[in-house]
């Protein structure tokens, strides 16, 4: 293994960090709000370390192969997720533990915060905490897209052949700079359509640039407690779901509609099919749901924000114009057990992914079928592709892991005292990114014991990093070869 070409590569994505940094500062000066000195010296200290870590891997030729791989994509969570919380600690002064816990979630794109009085903190401390879930959204579409299909984790190679032109090459490491300039315009492009549609839409400027880096990340931050909430408004909760839907895409389907100038690449897609499907399943659910409890007492405010949080929840993001947790008993379950399909493949949405639910439903369909015709042989498609039985193989394995870490993590929460409901949904929301859940973590998770958020900082880094590339390095066979 070739450990120097990977410290290399990690002090490079340091390096790359470090200049992000900039922003918050360049903000902090703009607004005199006195937060310029405590990114200063988490600057310093992002610097120092990728420098390190650069001169130590020096000599080495940055060829990055899958064994290395899975280290380089673990490594990139865990330690910018630590340095992330740098400003954090030092600014607003959370607590190691909830400044850890606050990066991880911004980074990951999860939206659980510890944080509250939003609408009172330092423009430059909220600016940073968007732009960390715009840059994690960044991370995940080359993860899934252009690193996931190579390393072959948990179905995720569906895409080695399906990537569009300049992502088919067998390195990782010309694959990951490949697919990263061809995504990152595609990404800033949408960011900034949908700053100027907030904008449009009576947001002024700082929340609409705000909001837009954890909308099409499918983040959900926010500068205000209220969340989206705060603005009472239609036209930008339109404008949310719109970009919100968009990000729960696969993005190598926004990239060949662009290069092809046709919306065909949508209609054609099983999993882009089913994802919409799903959006507009959930949101008659919870219409039908909170029209006949008379939750709001005006079915158009009930379908208003059915539609807002259908999609919010399923792809992901989490903004919320209300707390969905006191609405009629079955809505809010609901809602978070479609968190668990999530958005789609080598999207920015997080949840076990559509195509992967898709697959395992076809998969259960045909052996009821041989329940009845046991000669029976059918291949298994997916659109115009049949599925070789290896990914079928991976899918169900991915679940098997899924289901077995969410217990444990749910037990160990239970473990320190929380109650059924909070535990469980602390866990779906969590390891789905979700953000919002129900119970003490309806609203904040600054209430939980700081072992809890430990445990739950794990289920965020797990659910981002698919699991099996998480879990791989764990095994001694890995570290064997």
């Amino acid at each position: 293994m070739q450990i120097r070409v990977v410290v290399r590569i990690l002090g490079l994505f340091l390096l790359a960090y470090s200049a992000t940094l900039l922003i918050p500062i360049s903000v902090a000066l703009w607004y005199h709000d006195g937060e310029a000195v405590h990114f200063a010296d988490a600057l310093l200290a992002t610097v120092s370390a990728g420098l390190l870590l650069r001169l130590a891997g020096a000599g080495t030729r940055v060829q990055l192969r899958a064994h290395e791989g899975f280290i380089v994509v673990a490594m990139f969570w865990l330690v910018l997720s630590a340095l992330a919380s740098l400003p954090l600690h030092l600014g607003p002064h959370l607590s190691f533990t909830d400044a850890v816990f606050e990066a991880t979630s911004a980074f990951t794109t999860t939206g659980a915060t510890v944080m509250s009085g939003l609408d009172r903190l330092p423009p430059s401390v909220l600016i940073y905490r968007q732009q960390l879930q715009w840059f994690g959204g960044m991370g995940i579409i080359v993860l899934a897209v252009a690193v996931m299909p190579l390393l072959g984790v948990g179905g995720m190679q569906l895409y080695k052949a399906e990537t569009p032109g300049p992502l088919k090459e067998e390195k990782i490491t010309p694959r990951i700079a490949r697919g990263a300039r061809s995504f990152w315009l595609l990404y800033a492009g949408l960011t900034a359509a949908c700053a100027l549609g907030y904008h449009a839409a009576g947001m002024p400027l700082f929340d609409a640039v705000a909001h837009s880096l954890s909308t099409v990340s499918t983040g959900g931050f926010s500068t205000h407690d209220a969340s989206l909430g705060h603005f009472d408004s239609l036209a930008v909760e339109m404008v949310a779901v719109v970009f919100m839907l968009l990000g729960g895409i696969n993005f190598s389907l926004h990239y060949v509609a662009l290069a092809g100038r046709s919306l065909r690449g949508y209609l054609d897609d099983p999993e882009a099919r089913a994802y919409l499907g799903l959006i507009v399943a959930v949101a008659a659910a919870v219409s039908l749901g909170l029209v006949w409890s008379g939750f709001h007492g005006d079915w158009k405010a009930d379908l208003r924000a059915a539609l807002f949080h259908a999609v919010s929840v399923v792809t992901s993001t989490g903004f919320v114009t209300e707390d969905f947790s006191h609405w009629p008993d079955f809505v809010p379950v609901l809602l978070l057990m479609a968190s668990f399909v999530g958005g789609c493949a080598g999207s920015t949405a997080g949840g076990m992914k559509v195509i992967r639910v898709l697959v395992m439903g076809k998969q259960s369909g045909r052996d009821l079928l041989r329940l009845v015709h046991p000669a029976v042989v059918r291949p298994l498609r997916l659109g115009r592709r049949v599925l070789p039985e290896r990914v079928v193989e991976a899918i169900w394995g991915y679940f098997a892991a899924y289901v077995a870490l969410f217990v444990l993590f749910m037990l160990g929460l239970m473990a320190l005292d929380l109650d059924q409901v909070t535990a469980f949904s602390a866990v779906a929301t969590c390891m789905n990114n979700l953000g919002p859940g129900l119970g003490r973590v309806a609203t904040s998770f600054a209430g939980l014991p700081d072992a809890a958020k430990w445990i739950l900082v794990a289920a965020m880094l797990a659910g981002r990093l698919e699991i099996f590339t998480l879990l791989v390095l764990f095994t001694p066979a890995f570290w064997r070869r």
